[in-house]
Order: structure tokens, then C-alpha cells, then sequence
């Protein structure tokens, strides 16, 4: 358990957080939500101590251990990957090295007897002899394999340092467990079995993440950051946003009977209690919705841009046809034998082991790079506007996101009435759209390429990752606007949700062909067997 008590957070020009007053519980597993910039991951550094606040305290229960996702991989390149990981459970890393220090002296002493017979009682009690056990589960999980434990962290690659520091969060069953976006940089495999882990771990979990589908998953409670106040509401991170909605509804029906109300809200929490996933976590969350009152949802301060595709033209018979696509970078094969052809209703979400695969297709696809063979043709009718993973090149000017916008629009809408307005409905509000472009956030700059790809009205859509660096409020604003548009869409994604509401067919890519599944959801390719041998047979 950890129990919040009036911390407070103050900068000389604003307070961050302001008398929060929480109390975190074991069994439950906590999403931490709140607008970009709202200060998540600060807390959970307070709630660290790595950060100490200006006012208030944070209490562990006695005895309790706390463990936090670590962001420094490359600090542990001298150690071993099983070393790394028991390293999350202090004392015992420590009663360890002291116990192997002395068994290693040549002068054993009487003195060393004694303080070896202590560290060995120590040992037994901190279950030391399941130690490596347990970390070897942890690693296999993650999808490291058994011939990597014993090497150093240096000769692992970055994505595989990610996922040892996540197995030594996790290691030694923490009292207290602080995650900020866990899923960054994990395949879709140990995604799943890092939700299986957090579902069936029994002590306190909070989590920070942009990935609804995973806070959907594991939170039976959201902790919602907002003006500097935190609010615990029971459920997921569904649960919390229509609740919210509802609230904001039941609230604008101030002439209805309450018993009208009181029903609604009865049949919106049997919905959700109907639809919950098979786990210990979601039986408990049943009973936490069935004592929800009218008093207990409250309507949402959060904004939301609005974001909707217009396409000018319809997409004629041809869309897309790749024959036979290779790409070499740096002496290493990317993309190998890649052909496949799209047609003009698909909406294609694009998966493969690495970023950088799916990142150079597109980059060929909108010819940014020249492929060593193949041929990409796009359709006579099509026209396709693009939203690179980094678009930092795009900012690299002193313009004002107005001016800056204003390059994209038509002559019809190249006002600053039309694009304050526009831009008013992605956030950016009165003089906010005089900043300079140079130094905004990359949110706010995913917002603006957002818009610039809103403005080109094209029926074909190219968006690599485009959830990264959006608040979960522009991330669901995206959801709604791709699903409702009417053109083409290639893109790739890490959001579960996203790739399962958007895409009607999937194509994995790699360096040694393709695996496409046409008319399928995420889920379906995800659960059928055949496809996922094939799958393996790529990276074979």
C-alpha cells in the first residue's frame, strides 16, 4: 500500500499538483491518466522519492518494497542480463554480492563464518535460491530467450535492454509497482504477457500509458490527474470515459427524475459488468461497478480536437501495386521480396519485428527512398499525404503554427479566420497559434501534422505511428476520424485498439517477404494459428 497525504508540487510560475490526498491499495492496479503535460510521470517520481514535493508526504506500508521502471538501460552495460534483473530487489542483490565476497576470499576468517552463516539466513528468507528462477520466467516472458541471460547487458540490442529492465520491475513480487508506459518498445507477444502478469499480480500496481486497450485490460481503477487534483474512479479506462460522458449527459438532464437516471446508470454498469474479461481482476471490478452511485461519476474537464478526413476525389479501381521491394541500409537487408497489391476500400495496418522495416517502406512508398530493386505505382486517382514517425524536419523553421499552416491550405482557406478557427478545433486556442514551430512539443506537433494532412484532402493516407507522442483525448479523436473515413489508409501503429478499429487487412513485413491477410481484424490474425506459423517463418 501507498498512501498520498497532502503533496503538493510548486514551480515559481505554477503549481503542478496541490493538496493530493490518495491512498493506493494492494489488489488493484491503478491507470494514472491526465492530459500531456499534466505531470503523470512527475508523480510517479514523487511517489519514488525520486522527487521530493514541496508539501505533504508519501508512506510506504512497513516492510513494504517499492520498484519503478528504470529508462536507463545502457547503466547496466557492464552487468549480466540475470544480474540486471535481481538487481530490482535490493537487499537481496546485496546480501548476494556480500555472501559471494566472502566465499571468495583465499584468508577465510572465523569472523567470515559468522557473517556468512547471517547472509545465508538472509538469503533463505528473501526466497535467494528462487531468485534466478524466477528472473529466467521473467526474461522468457519478455521474449528473451535462455541463451542471452548469462551475456552482458552491452551485447544486447535496445529493444532487448527494455524488456530486462521491465523483468527487473517486475522481479521479486514488489509490495509497490510504478510503471511509465511499459509497453513502449515490447512486441506483441510479451504486451500480452505483461497483461496476463499485471491481471494476476496481487499487490499495488499504477501505470502510466497511452495504450487503451492495455489500461483496459489490467486497471480495475483510473486515477485521473486534472487541475492538480487527482480523483480515483472503480473501472477501466472505458469505464472511466463513458462514465464521464454519462455524467456529463445525466447532468444537462436536470429536469429528469432521478429514478430515470439512477436506471440509466444501472444499465450502463451491467454493460460493462457483462462485457468483463475472464480474470480474478475483472470479477473484483464487477463488484466495485455494482456499488457505483449517481454521486460517483462526474463529467470530464478533457478536450478534445476534432479530427475528420475529407477526401476531394473518390479512389477509381487501382490503389496500390508493390512488385517485388528491397531495401538495403548500411550494408543490412530491411525489406526483401516485399509485393502485395491494395484495393480502394482497404484500410491497412502494417506490422512488422522492427520500426525501422516499416518506417522504410512507407519512406519508399512516398519516395523518400530509392528501393535497390522493385517498383511501387500508385493509382491515376489517387492522391496520399503522409505523417512521417519524426517530423521534426518539418519544424526545423522559426514560422508560427498559423503561417506555418497557412503553406497547406487552398487559396479558399489560406484566412486567418479559417485556419485560427481550424486550428482552434486541434487545441491550439486564441494566441497559442502564434508560437513559434520551432519549439513546440511533439504532441503539438503531431496535432499540426494532423492538420496539414486534414487540409491536402487526399484519399489515401500514409501514417507512421501516429498515436506517438498524442494524449489519450487526441488518440481517441483520431480513432473516431480514421474509422470514419471514407478513402485509404496505410498505416502502422502499437495501439491494440487503434490497429483493431481502423484496419480491415493486415501485412506483415520483414526482410524476407510478407505474410497478408485481406478482410481480417487484428484480433482475428492475432488468434489464427496458421497465420501466426507463417509469421514465424519470417524471422526464421
Amino acid at each position: 500500500m501507498i498512501t498520498v497525504s497532502d503533496v503538493s508540487l510548486h514551480f515559481s510560475d505554477r503549481k503542478l499538483f496541490d493538496d493530493v490526498n490518495i491512498k493506493f491499495i494492494p489488489g488493484n492496479c491503478y491507470g494514472l491518466i491526465g492530459a500531456n503535460g499534466a505531470g503523470k510521470s512527475t508523480f510517479l517520481k514523487i511517489l519514488s522519492g525520486e522527487i521530493q514535493p514541496s508539501t505533504g508526504n508519501v508512506i510506504l506500508g512497513p516492510d513494504e518494497r517499492l520498484t519503478v521502471l528504470k529508462q536507463d538501460h545502457y547503466n547496466y552495460d557492464d552487468y549480466s542480463v540475470m544480474e540486471t534483473v535481481i538487481m530490482g530487489h535490493k537487499t537481496l542483490y546485496n546480501v548476494m554480492k556480500e555472501k559471494d565476497a566472502i566465499y571468495m576470499k583465499e584468508d577465510f576468517s572465523d569472523a567470515d563464518g559468522l557473517r556468512a552463516a547471517e547472509l545465508e539466513g538472509e538469503f533463505a528468507e528473501l526466497d535467494g535460491w528462487e531468485a534466478e528462477p524466477e528472473a529466467a520466467v521473467l526474461l522468457q516472458g519478455l521474449n528473451i530467450p535462455e541463451d542471452l541471460h548469462h551475456l552482458q547487458m552491452k551485447e544486447l540490442n535496445a529493444g532487448q535492454k527494455i524488456k530486462v529492465l521491465l523483468a527487473q520491475a517486475l522481479f521479486g513480487k514488489p509490495d509497490v509497482l510504478l510503471l511509465d508506459e511499459p509497453t513502449n518498445g515490447l512486441d506483441i507477444q510479451s504486451i500480452a504477457w505483461l497483461e496476463e502478469f499485471l491481471i494476476n499480480f496481487e499487490n499495488t500496481v499504477i501505470v502510466v500509458s497511452h495504450d487503451r486497450y492495455f489500461l483496459n485490460k489490467v486497471c480495475t481503477h483510473m486515477a485521473d490527474l486534472d487541475f492538480g487534483k487527482i480523483q480515483l474512479f472503480a473501472g477501466n479506462y472505458d469505464f472511466w470515459l463513458e462514465s464521464s460522458q454519462l455524467a456529463q449527459k445525466l447532468q444537462s438532464q436536470q429536469n429528469a427524475k432521478k429514478e430515470d437516471q439512477i436506471k440509466e446508470l444501472q444499465e450502463f454498469i451491467a454493460r460493462f459488468s457483462a462485457n468483463a474479461s475472464k480474470s480474478k481482476q475483472a470479477t473484483s471490478r464487477k463488484k466495485t461497478l455494482e456499488k457505483i452511485t449517481l454521486d460517483d461519476i462526474k463529467p470530464s474537464s478533457r478536450r478534445y480536437p476534432f479530427v475528420g478526413f475529407k477526401p476531394e476525389r473518390e479512389i477509381g479501381n487501382d490503389l496500390l501495386q508493390v512488385d517485388n521491394l528491397s531495401v538495403t541500409i548500411e550494408g543490412k537487408k530491411i525489406l526483401d521480396n516485399i509485393s502485395f497489391t491494395l484495393n480502394k476500400d482497404d484500410k491497412v495496418a502494417f506490422l512488422a519485428n522492427d520500426d525501422i522495416t516499416t518506417t522504410t517502406l512507407f519512406k519508399v512508398l512516398m519516395g523518400e527512398i530509392t528501393p535497390d530493386s522493385g517498383t511501387v505505382r500508385w493509382g491515376v486517382t489517387t492522391s496520399q499525404t503522409y505523417l512521417p514517425k519524426d517530423p521534426s524536419a518539418e519544424f526545423d523553421n522559426d514560422l508560427t503554427i498559423v503561417d506555418w499552416l497557412r503553406q497547406y491550405a487552398s487559396k479558399e482557406e489560406d484566412d486567418n479566420t479559417f485556419l485560427r478557427s481550424f486550428l482552434g478545433r486541434m487545441l491550439f486556442s486564441g494566441d497559442e497559434v502564434l508560437k513559434k514551430v520551432n519549439v513546440l512539443s511533439g504532441g503539438e506537433k503531431v496535432r499540426c501534422m494532423l492538420s496539414k494532412n486534414m487540409l491536402s484532402k487526399a484519399n489515401v493516407l500514409v501514417l507512421d505511428d501516429p498515436t506517438n507522442h498524442l494524449d489519450l483525448e487526441s488518440i481517441t479523436a483520431l480513432n473516431d476520424g480514421l474509422i470514419a473515413f471514407s478513402g485509404s489508409i496505410l498505416f502502422a501503429s502499437h495501439d491494440h485498439q487503434f490497429i483493431q478499429t481502423i484496419a480491415n487487412r493486415i501485412i506483415m513485413v520483414s526482410d524476407n517477404g510478407v505474410v497478408d491477410r485481406a478482410d481480417t481484424t487484428y484480433d482475428e490474425f492475432l488468434e489464427n494459428k496458421d497465420v501466426q506459423q507463417r509469421v514465424a517463418a519470417l524471422y526464421a
